[in-house]
Formats: structure tokens, C-alpha cells, sequence
């Protein structure tokens, strides 16, 4: 009786492992995308063709997209490749992010095709930067593109410099060559919002202010409570705003109204990480507000713009869980703000 009862409880055991097994398989999508991974670039911020995305439900009908390193690499702070995702309704499907190249927005159109035969309507991009809309131009005919229409002025005015400034952080071998600047047909603009209805899925699309970029575009889905970013939310690890275009207070605003009006057990979903909660907008909310204090400080000491980023990068150290922290923080938001607050004074 007694081995009859260990043989079971072994049997047991194995087969709990073995769907343990079949539980974590990687969908036919997954494996597939992974077998055309190549090593990462130490010299790139990421690695666009190693970059492997995986879906999560959120929801039902929603989904998350993004790397399948992302929980190791956020939580010590690493860069990773673009999240979006995707909302499935009875009418059909609306895509957040087009992704960087032909290869990650195939990615995406197999993940959506594993979940549901249903029509693609929408793609949002929530700015212009190409690792958010470049695939654009991959998805099906009859797509409708929504952005800002800033968003789209700035894809027609400055596509060639925005594809250079992507090459030169995300390798110039990546599929970039054969991309053409694409319209919307949709455009937002400022302030404005838009309901979208699926079918028994009900999607704001919204324009709060300036976040990152002249038209960064949230996705919010308010029964199910799930929020999609964008860039102004880089990840629920280490992780800092990228001010490349400056404008802390503006930022800062928007931030603070976008935190305001989410309910403390919403979904995060944002833009280079995996699914989190609203600690990741509240995060980057403290480090601009202390960025602005210790800059307005300096100024009116009289710094210069290298002693501030000199002071800087020591008094808020502890931000340096972000492993790009010397960048973004010390040659890119230090400086912006300094010479907006200088030229202010």
C-alpha cells in the first residue's frame, strides 16, 4: 500500500510538472519570432533584433505586448524594447504601438491572429518616435491610424533625422532602410479625447498635455482600468523621463493630472516594460519635482550649466538604478532644464 501511494503521489508530481511544462510553452508566434533572435549590442540602448515579444492578458479581450526580458531587465533598471498591446472587442481589434520594423510589427500581428481572426481597425501611436509607428506601414490595408497632429506633422517633417536618431541607438542594421513615412487618419488635437467603441470594449484615447513629445496620445480603457503610456512612462523599475525635447514643467503637469484621475488599483501598462501599477507614473512625478528644485537652486546660485550637472549627478544618486542614468539624467534632462530655467531667469 504504502509504495502503491508513493508511485501515485510520483505520478501526481510528474504530471503537475509536465503542465507546469505546457503552461509556460511559448505560443507558435513566440517560438517562431525567437528563432530569428540574434545576441544583443552591448553599444545600443536595445537590440531590436533580439527582441522577442510576448502577450499577457490583462483582461479579457486585453492585452499587454512587450519583450520577453523585460521583468529581469526592469527591475535592475535596463533598457528594453518597445510595450504596447492590443484590444480585442466583437466588432474587432485595436492595436496600441506598430513597433520599430517589419520584424517586431509581425511580431505583433501574430500575436493578435493567435488570439482572434477579428479585423484590425485601429493603431494608435502614441508619438511619433519610430520605435512606436515605423511599423505602420506592415499592417493591413483599411487599418486606421489615430495619432496627435503633432505627431504627424512631425513624421512628415522630420522622418529621415527621426529614422537617424533611431539607428543610432537601436543599430543601423535593423530593418530601417526600407521604411517610408506613413499618415493617419485619424488625428487628435491638443486636449482632445476620443472614444473608441469595439463592441462591448469601450477605449478613451486622450491628449492631456505635453508629456514627452508635442503629442503623446494615452490609451485608457476605464471598465477594465487599464492604462497605456507611451514614452512619458518608461517602465515600473529604475527608470527615468527621457526630456529630449526639454519641458519639465509641462511634463510634470501633465504627469501629475494623468496620476490624478487613475484609480490606485489601475493597470499600467507602459512604454519599454512589463504590466505594472501606478507606482510607475509616481516614481518618475518625484524625480521631476526634485529635478526642478535642485535646478532652480543652482541657477540661482549662479552655476554654470557643467557645475549643475556636476552637482547634479551626485545629489540625486539615487536615481541611478536606471543604467542609463549618466545619459539621460546628466546630459540630457540636467542640461534641458537648466538652459529652459536659465533663459526663463
Amino acid at each position: 500500500m504504502k509504495h502503491h501511494l508513493l508511485y501515485a503521489l510520483a505520478c501526481t508530481g510528474l504530471m503537475a510538472f509536465s503542465q507546469l511544462l505546457v503552461a509556460q510553452e511559448p505560443s507558435p508566434a513566440v517560438a517562431k519570432a525567437a528563432q530569428s533572435r540574434t545576441p544583443e549590442d552591448p553599444k545600443l540602448v536595445w537590440t531590436a533584433s533580439n527582441v522577442v515579444l510576448i502577450p499577457k492578458q490583462l483582461a479579457p479581450g486585453v492585452y499587454a505586448v512587450y519583450p520577453d526580458d523585460a521583468h529581469a531587465k526592469n527591475a535592475e533598471g535596463i533598457p528594453v524594447a518597445t510595450a504596447g498591446g492590443f484590444i480585442v472587442g466583437e466588432d474587432g481589434v485595436l492595436v496600441i504601438e506598430s513597433m520599430l520594423n517589419r520584424r517586431l510589427a509581425s511580431q505583433v500581428l501574430a500575436l493578435v491572429r493567435e488570439k482572434t481572426r477579428k479585423p484590425i481597425l485601429y493603431v494608435v501611436n502614441t508619438s511619433y518616435h519610430g520605435d512606436h509607428s515605423y511599423g505602420n506601414q506592415f499592417f493591413p490595408k483599411g487599418v486606421r491610424f489615430i495619432q496627435h497632429v503633432n505627431t504627424q506633422a512631425y513624421i512628415q517633417g522630420h522622418f529621415t533625422e527621426d529614422v537617424a536618431f533611431m539607428k543610432q541607438y537601436f543599430g543601423s542594421n535593423q530593418g530601417m532602410d526600407e521604411l517610408k513615412p506613413q499618415r493617419a487618419q485619424i488625428l487628435l488635437h491638443d486636449g482632445a479625447n476620443i472614444d473608441v467603441d469595439l463592441g462591448g470594449k469601450r477605449v478613451q484615447i486622450m491628449h492631456l498635455g505635453f508629456a514627452q513629445t508635442e503629442g503623446d496620445l494615452f490609451v485608457w480603457l476605464p471598465n477594465e482600468k487599464v492604462l497605456y503610456t507611451g514614452n512619458p512612462i518608461i517602465s515600473g523599475g529604475p527608470s527615468l523621463p527621457w526630456l529630449l525635447d526639454g519641458k519639465l514643467d509641462p511634463a510634470l503637469a501633465t504627469l501629475k493630472r494623468l496620476l490624478g484621475m487613475l484609480p490606485k488599483d489601475a493597470i499600467v501598462v507602459p512604454g519599454h516594460g512589463e504590466p505594472t501599477d501606478v507606482s510607475a507614473i509616481e516614481y518618475p512625478v518625484g524625480y521631476l519635482e526634485e529635478l526642478r528644485e535642485q535646478v532652480a537652486e543652482a541657477v540661482a546660485q549662479g552655476l554654470s550649466e557643467q557645475q549643475t550637472a556636476q552637482r547634479l549627478t551626485e545629489s540625486m544618486k539615487r536615481y541611478s538604478g536606471y543604467k542609463i542614468y549618466s545619459w539621460v539624467h546628466s546630459l540630457i534632462n540636467v542640461p534641458k532644464t537648466y538652459q529652459e530655467m536659465k533663459a526663463a531667469k
